[in-house]
Parts: structure tokens; C-alpha cells; sequence
């Protein structure tokens, strides 16, 4: 199906994206583009409309909101064709047949960002909405991977990046109390943690590891691209297109020397600290006794990890 399907969170950006959605959506249509428009009313129903609409046939999306609207449309898509191409395949390999993709299936995703952190899109432009709309009227793609988590619940997608210890901790405050603030409401998540700061332990091992990496930490994160919380350029060497996840381990510190940190987080400097490392890697394992908090593509969930692997040239994504 040629036409896009645009999912809109209204509440996202504050109640930005309600007032700009509309104009920027019919900006598209007269350039050519022909978008079907439905609107979100509460969390998680833009995973149930991407599923739907995936299943109608639609392969153009439209995400309407903030990093968070995007997480939950790729979800509802991908997790939808995850059970379709496992139905497929058995049925195929019944038949003789190849398990390949069809090419129709393959899936484009266009970002309107009107939300609060819109972190991803950053990796790529600083003009945010109007670098977005051109590369649609343009249609122009560039292919980017996905991560994929597993977790004792089942699996979930994430284009941005997935982090434990103090950057979930903060996104969790934020989102219960201060998101409506946007930048500032993370800055005061921060500071409320670093006062309650404490030291982290968790179990991972990459790829060929034969031991668990268990030392301390103030955060782990495991990235697809570079940016969070909208100007934290986190994890400065990850790239959306090679194939690979950046594993940023930091920490431990104390509060005022994290304190003294935090400034540099902005501008990628917190990689040059001695108590910061990378690596880029295709497959982690956790070994998690219970649930933790979980920041994935700006969204903050409680959840028992077990592993993450990278989706290579997953989506076409218009920028």
C-alpha cells in the first residue's frame, strides 16, 4: 500500500503536537503524499493501531509525537510481523519454499517530531520537523538497525537506545512528575537522583565473553544512536546503520563528582572520564534475578532483561 498511515499522539510536546500536527500532516498531502490520520488517546494505543494497520496492509508510517509515539508504532509493527513471518516461515518450509521476506513487506517510517525529547532524529539533523517533512516530500530513505530485547515478558523493539541504573532511574522520575517541563524536567530528574545517588551492579557479558561483567556502575546503555533526553549525546560513537550496538559502561562516581559531570554528557566529553568505556557489540546477555527499571527510546518500564541483539537495516526511516 502506497498511502502513509499516520499515527498522532496529541499529548505529546505538552499539547504541541495537537496544535501542529494538523498543519504539518496537510503540508504533506499537498506535496503529493497520501496519509491516513488517526489519533492516540491514551499510552500503548499507538502499538494496537501499528499492529492494525500493519495487518490492513499498510507499509508507510507516520510517527506524529516524540520519540516515545515512534517506539510504540515500530513496536506494533514489528512485533505484529514477527508472528506473521514465523506463521510464514513454518508454512513455506512445509512447502519447500524459501522463509525470505517478500520486498512488499518491507517497512518506511516517517518521523514528525512534536514531542519532548525526540532524541533519534538528532543523529542526523538539528532542524528537527522541517528536515522531516522535507525528506517525505522528497522521499527520501536511509536504512537504519534496530535492537531487539528480550525479557522474561516477551520482546521489544527499540531504535534509540536501552539503559539501566541512573539514566532509567532519572527517566522514571521524570515521567511520573516532571515531563510536562521537557528539557528542564530532565535536568530536575537528575538532580533529584543524584541526591539519592547510589552505586549499581549488573550482570552482562557480550558476544564470545565467557565471564559476567559485573563491576559497578552508575549507568549502562546500550545504544543504537547517539542522542537521549534530546541533547545528551550519550554515546557519541554509535551509528543506527553498522550492524552493531554501543555498549557505554559508566561509573561508578559520587554525586559531586557527577555533579561536575553532568555538563559534559552535552557535548560527548563524559567519554574521556577514566571510569567511562565503549564497545560495540552484536549480541549482550543479562543476568537478572528481577525486574528493574529499563529506560527503552525515552519510555521507562519495569522489566526482567535477558538479552539484546541488533536487527541489521531493519526499517527505512525518511530523513
Amino acid at each position: 500500500m502506497e498511502r502513509f498511515f499516520a499515527i498522532v499522539n496529541p499529548a505529546a510536546g505538552g499539547g504541541r503536537s495537537a496544535k501542529l500536527a494538523g498543519p504539518a500532516l496537510e503540508r504533506l498531502r499537498k506535496g503529493g503524499l497520501e496519509v491516513d490520520e488517526v489519533t492516540t488517546g491514551a499510552p500503548g494505543d499507538a502499538v494496537h493501531l501499528a499492529r492494525d494497520a500493519y495487518v490492513r496492509g499498510y507499509r508507510r508510517f507516520l510517527a506524529v509525537g516524540g520519540d516515545g509515539t515512534g517506539h510504540e508504532i515500530l513496536n506494533g509493527i514489528f512485533g505484529c510481523a514477527t508472528i506473521a513471518q514465523h506463521a510464514g516461515a513454518e508454512r513455506r518450509a512445509a512447502q519447500g519454499a524459501t522463509a525470505e521476506r517478500a520486498a512488499g513487506d518491507r517497512v518506511a517510517m516517517g518521523f514528525l517530531p512534536l514531542g519532548t525529547g525526540n532524541s533519534f532524529l538528532r543523529d542526523y539533523t538539528r532542524e528537527g520537523a522541517k528536515a522531516s517533512l522535507q525528506a517525505l516530500l522528497e522521499r527520501r530513505t536511509r536504512t537504519i538497525d534496530l535492537m531487539r530485547l528480550t525479557h522474561s515478558a516477551g520482546e521489544m523493539y527499540s531504535f534509540n537506545l536501552v539503559s539501566v541504573g541512573f539514566t532509567a532511574n532519572v527517566g522514571a522520575l521524570t515521567n511520573r512528575h516532571f515531563k510536562p517541563f521537557g528539557h528542564l524536567g530532565y535536568l530536575l530528574g537528575v538532580f533529584v537522583r543524584l541526591a539519592q545517588l547510589r552505586p549499581f551492579t549488573f550482570a552482562v557479558r557480550c558476544d564470545d565473553d565467557q565471564e559476567w561483567d559485573r563491576r559497578p556502575c552508575l549507568f549502562l546503555t546500550f545504544n543504537n544512536s547517539a542522542y537521549t533526553g534530546g541533547t545528551m549525546w550519550i554515546a557519541p560513537s554509535a551509528d543506527p546503520s553498522d550492524g552493531l550496538i554501543e555498549y557505554v559502561h559508566w561509573g561508578p562516581i559520587g554525586r559531586f563528582a557527577a555533579l561536575r559531570m553532568l555538563p559534559t554528557i552535552y557535548d560527548g566529553r563524559h567519554m574521556q572520564h577514566p571510569q567511562a568505556s565503549r564497545r560495540a557489540v552484536r549480541h549482550v546477555e543479562f543476568n537478572m534475578p528481577a525486574a528493574v527499571d529499563v529506560m527503552i527510546d525515552g519510555e521507562v518500564l519495569a522489566l526482567q532483561c535477558r538479552a539484546l541483539d541488533i536487527v541489521p537495516a531493519a526499517v527505512d526511516v525518511y530523513i
